[in-house]
């Protein structure tokens, strides 16, 4: 029986590599293309022998349309632009489009959402079991606690990371105060400089770290007086987020169309 087809975005990246590697050594799916930004050095190749091995069929693209035209599935890891731009032709091809894609703002989320009109498209901020576990968690402790316990979350991740806060951090503050029953932007408060004043009562402040090779460590306080609970993830290896995003694309096979998250492929939701 004939295995979806998978495009990765980006392929010579960090994330990209670990997930040609692992689709190749999947036996429930198989890798049709990679994509890269024009110019770069991989495009017109073959993955195997830019890789400094055997050929193995798998091209490396600058043009995504000829190789989303041959998958059932994309990942992608990239930029806001470039993710935008894929959703549309994942839209056309009816191919599911996973995104792990950070650093999204309100317009491009909305053109994801209008995509998912036409295809299947799993968003997150976080691919993971433990970090989508963790969220469920924050969206149940903010629930239970009232605003005399202050919400401050704490990421740190590598010193390449361009983005800030990172998306999971906005990701567990969306689970707080969808369980303190508020809008996140009226909460955020996103970093503190200088005569701030005194904090305010039921905001969620979020705090980023940069530093090193930190995969992703991520800590959600909730400081009461005389108590302070913390609920911590720390990832030490990325494949847990390509594990995630192979078993999203594989999940929304068959699915049609419309807007999901890991919460609803690890059937959390």
């Amino acid at each position: 029986m004939q295995t979806p087809g998978i495009v990765v975005m980006g392929g010579s990246g960090r994330m990209g590599r670990m997930l040609c590697d692992l689709i190749q050594s999947s036996e429930a799916a198989h890798l049709v293309g990679v994509t890269e930004a024009p110019g770069h050095d991989w495009v017109g190749q073959d993955l195997g022998t830019v890789r400094g091995g055997a050929p193995d069929g798998v091209p490396v693209t600058d043009d995504p349309i000829e190789v989303v035209a041959k998958a059932q599935a994309v990942i992608d890891f990239t930029t806001p632009a470039a993710t935008v731009g894929m959703s549309e032709l994942c839209a056309q091809a009816r191919a599911v489009h996973v995104v792990g894609t950070t650093g999204l703002a309100a317009d491009d989320i909305a053109a994801l959402d209008r995509a998912a009109r036409h295809a299947t498209v799993v968003r997150a901020g976080n691919m993971s079991l433990g970090v989508n576990l963790l969220t469920q968690l924050v969206r149940q402790v903010a629930g239970a606690l009232d605003a005399d316990y202050d919400i401050e979350i704490v990421e740190t991740h590598h010193r390449h990371k361009v983005d800030a806060p990172s998306g999971t951090a906005l990701m567990l503050g969306e689970a707080a105060a969808e369980g303190r029953g508020m809008p996140l932007d009226q909460v955020a408060d996103r970093g503190r400089d200088g005569m701030t004043g005194r904090r305010a009562r039921g905001a969620i402040g979020f705090h980023a770290v940069r530093g090193g090779d930190v995969v992703g460590d991520h800590d959600v306080i909730f400081a009461g007086e005389g108590e302070r609970i913390v609920l911590r993830h720390a990832a030490t290896d990325r494949s847990v987020f390509a594990r995630g995003a192979l078993k999203a694309a594989l999940w929304g096979q068959g699915k049609g169309p419309g807007a999901f998250d890991m919460l609803d492929v690890l059937g959390l939701r």
